[in-house]
């Protein structure tokens, strides 16, 4: 049953006041935040919608589901000190311990911008950043997409069936997408702070929920396919594989998409 999102519903269960805005469809939650960024708001606001008719991902991928079948959000943070690549991890983390709270899932961060349970996608990241009119730091949207009610027949339908889930298939239980929402922008929040305090933990925790540290890796970097043993990730580099033909590489995440993944 559709339960809408509720500006409520979600500011009630927040541990720190945030503004709420809320769309029935949009083209992208992300170019509505860069709207706001161009107001006088300082404090933190989270974008909303229902309904994406252009919603974008990574490699201007886009979002498939259904009206009110996914959590759509971005999330504006004006005069940010931190690095883009930190912010990204400390993201991810945030979305899968929001999950694990939420529905007792346990999902893995694929690198560099992924949640996958049951090595299928559940969530994707899409951070952007720009100076600050003010010349004060950068703005920065954070963007994410989580799958929550979607059935397996309809990614079946869409040509998604063998690589995405939702977390309704993984649990047999309908999301409380309200509660889900309030949980993950508290997340955030946490691993934010913790990213400014000290990076290392959340490099840490991404480390401990990473899916390819430790395995062997296939990738595609510059149109070139390269494989390997991950040994490390480099939050402002890259993901570090010790390469099948010899040597140990660094694969930044704007030119390299990873193929697959062997235990």
């Amino acid at each position: 049953m559709f339960v809408p999102l509720n500006h409520e519903k979600i500011s009630s269960l927040l541990d720190k006041e945030k503004k709420i805005v809320l769309f029935d469809t949009t083209a992208s939650t992300n170019d509505i935040a860069w709207e706001y960024a161009r107001g006088d708001y300082e404090e933190s606001i989270a974008i909303f919608a229902e309904d994406q008719t252009n919603g974008r991902g990574r490699r201007a991928n886009q979002w498939k589901s259904k009206k009110g079948e996914s959590l759509l959000c971005s999330v504006l943070i004006k005069q940010n000190k931190l690095d883009s690549e930190i912010i990204v991890l400390a993201t991810a983390v945030a979305l899968a311990d929001a999950i694990y709270k939420n529905t007792s899932i346990l999902s893995g961060i694929k690198w560099p911008n992924d949640i996958f349970i049951s090595k299928k996608k559940v969530a994707g990241i899409l951070v952007e950043v720009r100076q600050n009119i003010e010349q004060i730091g950068n703005d920065v949207v954070i963007g994410f997409g989580i799958n929550c009610n979607q059935s397996q027949k309809f990614f079946a339908s869409v040509g998604l069936g063998e690589i995405a889930t939702s977390l309704y298939s993984e649990s047999g239980k309908e999301i409380d997408r309200n509660a889900l929402a309030a949980d993950i922008l508290n997340s955030l929040d946490t691993w934010l702070a913790n990213a400014a305090c000290n990076s290392d933990t959340v490099i840490s925790r991404w480390k401990s929920l990473s899916t390819q540290l430790g395995h062997r890796v296939t990738l595609e970097y510059n149109n070139e396919i390269y494989a390997g043993q991950c040994i490390n990730v480099d939050p402002t580099k890259g993901l570090v594989l010790q390469l099948d033909r010899g040597g140990v590489r660094m694969f930044d995440a704007a030119h390299s998409s990873i193929v697959k993944v062997e235990s």
